[in-house]
């Protein structure tokens, strides 16, 4: 008996169209970080996101650190991190010297609870001439930091009027988010910085890199400037400590042609994750991933909760798939969950540790065929003896 065909969970959706602008990259010579490519590809996320500017960068870490070290982000300050996110989130945090406080999630939309973090300023900062301080810590309060959750919005709203009741700046780790609007405004709109990845397994793939999106001119000239080594002129002169982080012109030639096809790949990831939630509604010990009503979501990747009551558990049916040769996975372990920021500032956790053990995201690129995945879902529901 032939062996089934391996069904990756995400993968990249590359055509011809990727190829041949590579190959002008190649025909002019323009492979590194100048290239008519990384400009277009600026100009395409910045018009997309409703913004003045955009940045590229070499990941999506990067463009959240960059964003931190402009707003003079650094030793000494606290800035505000739901704790179930991917730990570059928190790694930025730290690599601009900062430290992440720690917050939960809401349990209909997996993004920062801002409600929670309202009342955790209430309690333990106080003001100190214009800055805020954490009370037991002594750390200034620095920024917010929401984390688009599988591409879908946090409750910009209320987070941004903690920011102005604080004088806080919003750095948005959209990474996922790309496309999607939040009540009726692109994203780029709802945050003083809004960053992005390109990863691999991204909606939209540079095979790498990242990007940063926002108004304020002097904000983007200086990221710009910044992480391109802070150099001034051609003759190696530099006006301070820079960064090699930007975007190379290969790299920008795939998003470019990965950036046309944007509205087709979030057409297919809805319809995916729809297709999952209605041919596994009601099946017994798992739910579907959230999905608030008053958002729009990318879908990123798509999946199911596992109720802690049934067996096998989370990691068994990734198991189980895999020895099917389907691919599927858990999920982001929390921060504060992690050996790097054990002792960081972390508030009640409740929601996010009841739900990060018993997630499965199921295949998701957006060239999966109905028969692939209608084969993902018999599968499963074998897994789970239905």
């Amino acid at each position: 008996m032939a062996e089934l065909p391996f069904i990756p969970l995400a993968v990249p959706n590359i055509t011809q169209a990727e190829g041949d602008n590579l190959q002008e990259c190649i025909r002019t010579t323009y492979v590194s970080t100048v290239g008519a490519f990384v400009g277009e590809l600026e100009e395409g996320v910045a018009k997309l996101s409703g913004t003045k500017h955009a940045v590229a960068m070499g990941a999506g870490t990067m463009a959240l650190h960059m964003s931190l070290h402009a707003l003079d982000i650094g030793r000494g300050d606290l800035v505000i991190l739901p704790s179930f996110t991917f730990i570059a989130s928190a790694n930025s945090i730290a690599h601009a010297g900062a430290r992440p406080w720690l917050f939960d999630i809401e349990a209909d939309s997996w993004t920062l609870d801002a409600a929670k973090v309202r009342a955790g300023l209430d309690a333990k900062v106080e003001r100190r001439g214009e800055d805020w301080f954490h009370v037991d810590t002594g750390e200034r309060l620095a920024a917010i930091m929401p984390v688009y959750t599988l591409g879908t919005p946090a409750d910009m709203d209320a987070i941004n009027a903690i920011a102005r009741d604080y004088g806080i700046p919003v750095i948005a780790d959209a990474a996922a988010a790309i496309g999607v609007d939040y009540k009726g405004r692109p994203i780029g709109q709802c945050a003083d910085l809004t960053c992005y990845s390109f990863n691999g397994n991204k909606t939209i793939t540079s095979g790498g890199g990242g990007m940063v999106v926002g108004d304020d001119d002097a904000l983007l000239t200086r990221i710009k400037h910044v992480s391109t080594t802070a150099r001034v002129s051609t003759d190696y002169d530099h006006d301070e400590v820079g960064y090699n982080y930007r975007m190379t012109n290969l790299e920008a030639a795939v998003g470019c042609a990965q950036l046309e096809r944007l509205p087709k790949f979030l057409s297919a990831k809805r319809r995916i994750r729809a297709t999952y939630d209605e041919k596994l509604a009601g099946l017994p010990g798992v739910s579907p991933f959230p999905y608030p009503n008053d958002r729009q979501s990318t879908c990123w990747f798509s999946g199911i909760v596992v109720d802690e009551a049934i067996q096998p558990s989370a990691s068994e049916i990734c198991d189980a798939l895999m020895n099917r040769r389907i691919q599927a996975r858990t999920f982001w372990k929390p921060v504060h969950l992690q050996k790097p920021f054990a002792d960081v500032p972390c508030e009640d956790q409740s929601v996010g540790e009841g739900v990060w053990g018993r997630i499965v995201t199921l295949p998701c690129s957006t060239q999966l065929t109905a028969g692939e995945q209608n084969r993902v879902i018999e599968t499963l529901k074998e897994i789970l003896r239905v």
